[in-house]
């Protein structure tokens, strides 16, 4: 059944914070539509971060709602660009990655993103398939397209100019390189994040100069993290990975403070416009905001786990968190994966203060003193996971974290 271009618009709109420009996206939607094609859509991944966690999948969500619709994904993989390192946001600019480093990120990229995007509608390319052949007469054409003025427009340029910070003149090839990419491949749309604003409009520019059809500009915003302030971030440690295991993710998605409710169902699922709506109603007519998060929750897990691993996610959820009386709020103790034991973090709990002595803890656990998400334990060779509440005593909670 084909999908009207404006259902289409509807449902690509959901959650982005700007595009440029609705004409643009609305004539691209009905051309593709008349000549039975798919829009080419683009996606830049700078292989310097391979970790990928909900916030950095709100483009990719993006792109796998518009392959539903039909259109096709197309990642380019800058394994060039990633040599030289993109200063966007950046006071100084970013140390470039060597060939085996660029190439080792780039797998571990591609083995995340299918966890999000549709294999069979998405094109995987690397850059240096087209940069690292140019000559450089071609690179002076390149160059001449645009001016320094209009390279300093960008705003952490303009910052390292003016404090006298050191500009490599390599660095301005950056944005240019990249929009080069969009002229490649024939990019009919592009995503990013609002910090990739100035080189997603390079793309457009630059198609215009060398007589190609400017590409649609679609910027997401950014996600928040856990504690519902800062921007989702492993630093941080406010992430949700799109790689943890069922239980963990379930369990974060209901720390999700009730304010950022709608805005993690408009960017880190695929609800229809009309569901978040219906949401919001919900919401405003005064229903508990945890129900709301128990079904966006299940949401998010299923997205990365199958239906079983779901429903027993949510089962842990319930005995562990909801019927034993754990607080939420618990303080977190990070162990090492490969000393997970319960014997192992003794000496951890110790040094915490969440027991006087090793040989206290012990005594306190036979005495029926420690609980496992709400369970006596005393079995020291216990493997924990990623989640799990000890209670030490009557009072001490502490949350395992791998």
């Amino acid at each position: 059944m084909t999908v009207s271009v404006e259902e289409q618009f509807r449902i690509i709109m959901k959650g982005v914070e700007q595009v440029v420009s609705e004409e643009t996206l609305k004539q691209k939607l009905s051309d593709a539509q008349k000549a039975g094609r798919p829009l080419r859509i683009k996606l830049g991944l700078d292989p310097s971060a391979p970790d990928i966690h909900l916030g950095h999948a709100v483009v990719l969500r993006k792109i796998r709602q518009m392959q539903d619709l039909g259109h096709r994904a197309v990642i380019i993989i800058g394994d060039f660009t990633g040599q030289i390192g993109d200063p966007s946001g950046k006071s100084k600019g970013r140390n470039a990655l060597s060939k085996e480093q660029v190439q080792e990120n780039a797998l571990t990229y591609q083995t995340q993103i299918f966890k999000v995007l549709d294999r069979d509608k998405t094109e995987v390319l690397f850059n240096s398939e087209w940069l690292g052949k140019m000559n450089f007469e071609e690179v002076i054409r390149l160059a001449a397209t645009t001016t320094v003025a209009r390279i300093l427009e960008r705003d952490d340029f303009q910052n390292r100019y003016k404090n006298e910070v050191p500009i490599g003149l390599h660095e301005f090839f950056y944005p240019l390189m990249q929009a080069y990419d969009s002229v490649a491949i024939d990019a009919d749309m592009e995503l990013g994040g609002t910090d990739q604003t100035f080189n997603i409009l390079m793309g457009r520019t630059l198609q215009k100069t060398l007589g190609k059809e400017p590409q649609a500009a679609l910027f997401m915003p950014i996600l928040e993290g856990l504690d519902g302030v800062e921007k989702m971030s492993k630093s941080l440690g406010n992430y949700i990975g799109v790689d943890e295991e069922a239980p963990s993710m379930f369990k974060k998605v209901m720390e999700v403070p009730d304010h950022l409710i709608l805005k993690y169902f408009e960017l880190a699922t695929d609800v229809h416009p009309d569901q978040v709506e219906e949401i919001r109603r919900d919401l405003e007519q005064g229903k508990n905001p945890r129900d709301v998060k128990m079904e966006l929750a299940r949401i998010i897990t299923s997205l990365y786990h199958t239906a079983e691993e779901t429903r027993k996610a949510e089962d842990y959820y319930a005995a562990a968190f909801q019927e034993k009386g754990i607080p939420q709020e618990i303080p977190e103790l990070i162990i090492e994966e490969e000393k997970d034991r319960l014997a192992d973090i003794i000496p951890l709990l110790t040094k915490a203060k969440y027991t006087a002595s090793n040989s206290e803890f012990r005594r306190l656990a036979a005495q029926g003193g420690v609980q496992l998400n709400g369970e006596k334990i005393a079995d020291f060779d216990y493997v924990l996971v990623n989640g799990d509440v000890l209670k030490i005593g009557k009072k001490k909670f502490v949350r395992i974290v791998k």
